[in-house]
């Protein structure tokens, strides 16, 4: 039946048409983000998942900053440590110059007091970003530093941090205030690491006095020489400075070990960074190769669908021939 009141072809046309132009919408808006899933509307489940875990990968980034904040203090310290070893290496080559007969033990003293000089030096300036891992300002131990090495969420939305623990007590070469505390200014006891030990009695020996009245001072006595040292009080301070030496190169080594695992945590964090970002992209990000066939298709379908709507809207118009 030809009806001029309805026109059921025309309203079918309109129909197709319409959901022609939304699919042409959702594609073209697809095309110019880059999402698949730009919205909780367009899959929520997808959405909420992508939003947190790039909340999560902006977590990482600031783990990421931490790491590499922790990694240059502890390469200050090193640095530090490295070059206090060289120093305290080279006094205990004059002390074992000074045993030499006919030595004038006061000069050699002297270059001992420089040296002391340089590692009062190296100590105060390894610091960084306010840090000083070397020289402890206070009458307590340094303790335990954490570097914040890792955020994590668990299956059940719950999230930790993991760090990277350094007890830097063991690196203080100073006490500055405490001089019980530093590597350099507590006391070594000579007489234990004699072999030939005839008692048990203490023969304490330290190498630099800060001046400090707080906390527990040095009691022993200084390494020092003049011209009365004798050969075994040489052998003494020589065996002292060998124990801090001993001392310093463990705390390095316990430096460069941290140095590697924050080297390989950022490695990590970095790594695992990238692999969200894929992760999210494979959840929410359009097929621009998929999207551009879609929109050709579809536009190829518009252009069928309002000629479909102009022939159904024509038909009326022939009803007029029928009464001329």
């Amino acid at each position: 039946m030809t009806s001029i009141m309805t026109n059921n072809s025309a309203m079918s046309a309109l129909a197709t048409l319409r959901s022609i132009n939304a699919d042409m919408e959702a594609t073209q808006s697809r095309i110019s983000s880059g999402y698949r899933v730009n919205s909780a509307a367009d899959n929520s489940a997808y959405w909420s998942i992508a939003t947190t875990m790039r909340s999560d990968n902006q977590a990482l980034s600031t783990v990421k900053d931490a790491l590499g904040l922790g990694a240059a203090k502890v390469d200050t310290a090193y640095t530090g440590m490295n070059s206090a070893i060289d120093v305290v290496s080279e006094i205990k080559n004059k002390l074992l110059a000074a045993k030499e007969p006919g030595v004038d033990k006061t000069k050699i003293n002297k270059e001992i007091t420089e040296l002391k000089s340089q590692l009062s030096s190296i100590a105060e300036s390894a610091s960084f970003s306010g840090e000083n891992w070397l020289q402890n300002e206070a009458t307590t131990a340094a303790g335990t530093k954490s570097i914040v090495g890792g955020f994590n969420r668990d299956s059940s939305g719950q999230i930790s941090i993991t760090t990277l623990d350094v007890n830097v007590t063991s690196l203080t070469l100073i006490g500055a205030d405490n001089e019980s505390l530093g590597i350099l200014t507590k006391d070594i006891d000579a007489n234990a690491l004699d072999p030939d030990a005839a008692t048990t009695t203490a023969r304490n020996y330290y190498l630099i006095d800060t001046g400090s009245t707080n906390g527990t001072a040095a009691s022993g006595t200084a390494i020092t020489l003049s011209a009365t040292t004798t050969d075994q009080q040489v052998t003494d301070m020589v065996r002292a400075v060998d124990s801090m030496l001993s001392q310093m190169t463990d705390a390095a080594s316990n430096l460069g070990a941290v140095n590697k695992r924050i080297s390989m945590q950022e490695d990590f964090v970095s790594n695992l960074m990238s692999t969200i970002d894929k992760g999210i992209g494979r959840l929410v990000d359009a097929d621009m190769n998929e999207e551009s066939t879609r929109l050709k298709a579809l536009q190829t379908q518009q252009q069928l669908g309002i000629q479909a709507l102009s022939i159904a809207n024509a038909n009326s118009q022939n009803v007029l021939s029928l009464f001329r």
